[in-house]
Parts: C-alpha cells; structure tokens; sequence
C-alpha cells in the first residue's frame, strides 16, 4: 500500500542508522569532555544510543546538552536530495571502471565525475570516493558484477542512495543522509548476477570542501564580531 498523508512515517519514527548513533555519540563525548555529564551518565547514556532504534528515541539523549540546540548538532533524518532527473546526468559515463579476470581501483586524490560506470566480470572494481575530489553535487554510479565484486566506499559526509538487483548474487548499499544540503550525492544502481555490489560510507573519511565551507562560515562570523567590536571602539 502506498504511503500516504496519514500512514506516513513522521521524521523522528524513521529508523536510526549507524551514522546517526555515531553522531549523537559524538554530542554525548563532547558534553563529558566539558564536564556536563558524568563518566557515568556519559557511559549510560552511550549505551542507550546503540540499543536505541528510531532517530526520534536518540533526540532523548542530548535533549538537555547545548550542543543539540546550537547547529553543531545535525538532525539525523535529514532527508538528501532526489534522484536527478535523467538529463540532469550524461547518459554516457565520464569514467568507466572494467576488470575482466582482474582487479581495477580507483582511489586517491581524483576527480569524480557525474557519472562512473564500474562492470566487473570474473574480476575485482574498487571505488574509494573518501578522498575525491566533488566538483558536481549528483553522482551516480552504475555497477555491473558478473561473477565478480564491486565496492565503493564513500566519505561520511555525503549521502548515499542506491537501487539495484540481484540473481544469485548480493546487492546491498548502506543508505546514508549528510546533514549539509550542499553534501555531495552518490547513487549507486545496477545488477549483481553470481557476484556482489557493496557500497558502503568509510568510518573517519570526510569530503575535505564541505569542512573547509563550514570553516568559512565559521570564519567569516568570527570576523563580522571582531569588526563590530573595532567599531564601537572608533565610535567612542
């Protein structure tokens, strides 16, 4: 039955995911760090986040800390942008990634283009986006494992959707939401015959040019404050 206005699932029912725990757990370090919680609240209460099951459940654990109510704290059902359209995406791949009786990586400092198109046949593709360079907000790739394994890794930072099949064969993608509406967008589709497709977010890895913004607008507050400061101290 299709969703509607009434049977649809508010934000805080969605299912957490492991992201989402890491980031609460992230607040709760931060509160223990500053002396606002315990070693023994900060314990209990990381032990509710793991065993917690909706995103709404985990708001309950830094509900009484600044940091969930200062910006620093990113709403884990933060839904990322729809699929783009189809002429929003070359048809024809900027990239492809082939290994036949072989192994094919992509790793490292590259660029990523709109579109990467990874075929694995008897053979091994790995695409390691933690450490791209994004200079277009939509990526989608589209791996093909015949007999073979294709996996993808990509930063924290973005989000990840994917759509696929399978015939005897293992098609999974982790989904994942980024907090910033400017993040990166990787979709990953395509079929798994006898072979696998994996994408999956990589622990620890950022986009560089999203902190670097965040940076920035930090940066440019702090000045805006020191030059409203140096007025006042002109106008006397």
């Amino acid at each position: 039955m299709k969703p509607t206005a009434s049977t649809a699932a508010e934000p805080t029912e969605l299912r957490a995911s492991d992201a989402d725990r890491d980031r609460i757990a992230d607040i709760l370090r931060e509160a223990l760090a500053e002396g606002r919680l315990t070693a023994e609240e900060h314990a209990e209460r990381v032990e509710g986040v793991l065993a917690t099951k909706t995103v709404g459940e985990l708001d309950h654990f830094v509900r009484d800390l600044p940091a969930a109510h200062t910006g620093r704290a990113t709403p884990g059902y933060t839904s990322a942008p729809n699929r783009p359209t189809a002429d929003a995406i070359p048809v024809e791949a900027d990239e492809n990634v082939v290994a036949v009786f072989s192994a094919a990586v992509r790793k490292g400092r590259w660029r990523a283009g709109r579109r990467i198109h990874a075929y694995s046949i008897f053979g091994s593709v790995e695409i390691d986006l933690s450490e791209a360079i994004f200079e277009y907000q939509h990526v989608v790739i589209k791996a093909i494992s015949i007999f073979g394994n294709v996996e993808i890794r990509v930063p924290e930072n973005v989000s990840l959707r994917g759509s696929g099949g399978a015939v005897l064969g293992n098609f999974e993608v982790d989904t994942l939401d980024s907090g910033d509406p400017h993040a990166p967008v990787v979709y990953v589709d395509g079929l798994s015959v006898l072979g696998n497709v994996e994408a999956r977010p990589k622990r620890g890895k950022l986009v560089a040019d999203i902190l670097d913004r965040v940076t920035g607008r930090v940066t440019e507050r702090v000045a805006d404050r020191v030059d409203r400061s140096l007025r006042k101290h002109l106008d006397r």
